[in-house]
């Protein structure tokens, strides 16, 4: 076999999808993966997670073989490097024939609904993400999930305000000359954004960082607001407040475009700088500068990510940031606007390759029951009619990342719950499965791929063979469906078959006009990737989203006002509302917000049992970072060994006393169980409580208190 290069695609969550060339040797192996200098979008190079890809593809702990539980040995945490102990290898044959035969079992004792997939974005292909696991799960009548364990806050914010999920283009930032990222990293989780920012900064732009973190964006930024958790509604609000009371919002914008805007100024004038200061600790004369700053520089553009949407006024701080934009007309000029997700731009048909239908073929011949997956901890311990007696894992590592660990950690170590895990490697999750299945990575398997951060579509070709016996979700569910006897011939598609559906190439006649034309021959025939076709490109002129109506909203126009979230007993205009936990609420036991922060140099929970990857992250990680008053008034001092703790748990941790938090505000990142002290992370100490709309989880409304460790 020839050296070769082969295009694929970074499937990992992130708002960049790069595409990566990997070079494979004569005897098939990847040598070298970089990012495609074609793509308008990764300019050739990656992030240093990815970078060092090959070092997780190659990794001596890949699970490469499907295993099951050894008998006697109890679920629950095994020491890293010795969890293949408490397995023992077994065939493919063998293992989907236990599982199919042990769902059987549960289906016809307990019903369908009993069972529960647990899955999000492991990998965010088309594919991977969502199809043949769906068609499977639809067709054996399970419960299913609610994905909202990242962006459904922030995602149902955007379609109240917009209709759609679009954003300010990546490419056109650089042409922007005010730019604020609101709880945004760009420098440390959205890389590729930031070549386009620095670009605008030497032509005279001003960057402007709001978060409560000082994080590696905001010690480079030109301007940092450091701002109370969970404020970030009353900021929005208190910019309209001055826009509107000096008359710098875009008049005839407005009224063109617009709905509600009578009820928003009302609203608006009730947050006063010297409310919202109280608020956000933001000092009033700032809290007017940059209102009048944002306001009058052109173009201004916003880069909104997820973050804010995690405290439990979430959905509405999300609406609140979003509306900035429309109040000043900044969607005209290109280059304004704001970012938070474009994947709305990408008309997937998820009715062909998800086949919701399949529900009324299942023994409940009905739509199936839904299970928010940010409340699994409830699922696994209180549900009932009937309970959770399987739970399958995949693209997730839900014991580190799911809130309320000691809930979810519980709900998983019960003898009556059979629990299938695929995976790349022994997870805090795999430790507690029955049986555990070896997956695939993106090199080897074939796929395709919008993103959330960009504009192009993606092929992601195989460029390896998979590793031992790791096998795709696709043909995971596609061999299980053989195995429980389903008939439909969806279960025989292949990855060619559902990349065409994907694209509705199958049907062109309902392919949607951006998408139009594309197939996974176009694809790979452009170098893997082709840019989506906006009629005004076409015309001449750049993508502009939101620059003009109609809307796809009910109103046809920008929602200010929100009958359908009024409809839902929402509060059809943003509004600030406290946390429950937050320092608002004047908790006593518990006076510090907690931060419980993703790392730096992981992407959630993923790479973190890497070296490489440690060593990146090794200066910050199993460290609680505090301001030095409140280390002081603890008798705290560098290095100290100390508890944080609330009523859901307690964690030991080193003490890292700095500047990079407000007063009253402590910050951990997010590592696997096994590896930090103590053996649980983060998330023992966060809750299962809900964003105000949209289901989300409220990781950012979290109360605790820290003391010395003296013993």
């Amino acid at each position: 076999m020839a050296a070769r290069t082969v295009h694929t695609v970074c499937s990992h969550d992130c708002p960049d999808s790069c595409g990566v060339l990997v070079t494979i040797d004569e005897t098939g192996r990847a040598t070298r993966v970089q990012g495609d200098p074609n793509h308008p979008v990764t300019q050739g190079f990656l992030c240093g997670k990815v970078a060092k890809y090959l070092d997780r593809v190659y990794s001596p702990d890949r699970l490469l073989y499907p295993m099951r539980r050894r008998v006697g040995v109890a679920k629950g945490p095994l020491s890293q490097g010795k969890e293949a102990d408490a397995f023992e290898r077994i065939s493919w044959d063998e293992a989907l024939d236990t599982i199919a035969a042990r769902l059987k079992k549960i289906s016809d004792e307990h019903g369908p609904e009993s069972i529960l997939p647990y899955s999000y974005a492991g990998t965010i292909g088309v594919l991977g993400y969502g199809s043949m696991d769906r068609r499977f799960f639809h067709r054996l009548g399970a419960s299913q999930l609610d994905r909202t364990i990242c962006s459904t806050a922030g995602g149902d914010a955007l379609l109240s305000v917009y209709g759609r999920k679009l954003g300010t283009d990546t490419e056109h930032f650089r042409r922007a000359r005010y730019i604020i990222a609101w709880g945004a990293n760009v420098h440390g989780n959205n890389i590729h954004l930031w070549p386009m920012i620095e670009e605008a900064r030497r032509n005279g732009a001003k960057l402007v960082v709001i978060d409560p973190y000082k994080t590696r964006t905001a010690r480079v930024a030109d301007w940092h607001i450091a701002i109370n958790p969970g404020t970030d509604v009353a900021l929005a609000l208190g910019m309209m407040h001055i826009i509107l009371r000096d008359g710098l919002e875009d008049a005839g914008y407005v009224a063109e475009n617009t709905h509600g805007f009578a009820q928003i100024k009302e609203r608006a004038a009730e947050y006063t700088p010297e409310r919202v200061s109280q608020w956000t600790g933001i000092p009033i004369a700032d809290i007017g500068r940059l209102a009048r700053e944002y306001a009058t520089t052109t173009p201004a553009v916003i880069r909104m990510n997820y973050g804010i949407q995690r405290g439990e006024n979430g959905g509405q701080a999300s609406r609140a940031v979003a509306m900035l934009p429309a109040l000043v007309g900044a969607w005209k000029h290109l280059g304004g606007g704001l970012q938070l997700s474009t994947s709305g731009a990408f008309s997937w048909d998820k009715v062909t390759i998800e086949r919701p239908d399949l529900m009324f073929a299942s023994p409940i011949k009905r739509h199936s029951r839904i299970v928010n997956m940010t409340e699994l901890g409830h699922a696994l311990t209180r549900l009932d009619n009937p309970p959770v007696k399987a739970l399958f894992v995949y693209n997730s590592n839900p014991a580190a990342i799911a809130p309320d660990q000691s809930k979810v950690l519980e709900g998983m170590a019960r003898l009556d719950l059979f629990t299938v895990v695929h995976e790349q490697f022994f997870t805090d999750t795999a430790d507690y499965a029955d049986i555990l299945l070896p997956a695939t990575t993106f090199l080897e398997h074939k796929d395709v791929q919008g993103a959330y951060g960009h504009y192009y579509v993606q092929i992601s070709n195989p460029a390896i063979e998979p590793l031992g016996e790791a096998r795709s979700n696709v043909w995971l569910f596609s061999q299980l469906a053989q195995r429980m006897s389903f008939v439909e011939p969806c279960f025989r598609d292949t990855a060619e078959d559902l990349i065409a559906q994907a694209l509705r190439t199958a049907q062109p006649e309902k392919q949607d006009a951006w998408m139009a034309g594309m197939t996974e021959e176009t694809l790979n025939a452009a170098g893997g990737h082709q840019r989506l076709q906006f009629a005004s490109e076409r015309d001449g002129e750049p993508f502009r989203p939101f620059a003009n109506g109609p809307f796809k909203t009910p109103s046809g126009k920008i929602e200010f006002f929100s009958e359908a979230l009024a409809a839902q007993g929402v509060d059809p205009i943003p509004s600030f509302v406290p946390p429950t936990e937050s320092r608002h609420t004047k908790n006593t036991a518990y006076p510090l917000e907690f931060l419980p922060r993703k790392a730096d140099h992981y992407m959630n929970s993923t790479f973190a049992n890497l070296h490489g990857h440690q060593m990146m992250e090794a200066a910050h990680s199993n460290r609680l970072e505090m301001r030095s008053s409140d280390a002081a008034a603890r008798g705290i001092c560098e290095g100290d060994t100390v508890e944080i703790f609330n009523d859901r748990g307690s964690l030991r941790m080193k003490a890292h006393v700095n500047g990079h938090l407000p007063e009253g505000v402590v910050a951990s990142r997010l590592n696997w169980n096994k590896l930090s002290p103590g053996g649980n992370n983060v998330n023992l100490l966060t809750s299962q409580r809900l964003t105000d709309f949209g289901g989300g989880p409220t990781f950012y409304s979290t109360l605790v208190e820290v003391r010395k460790v003296t013993a």
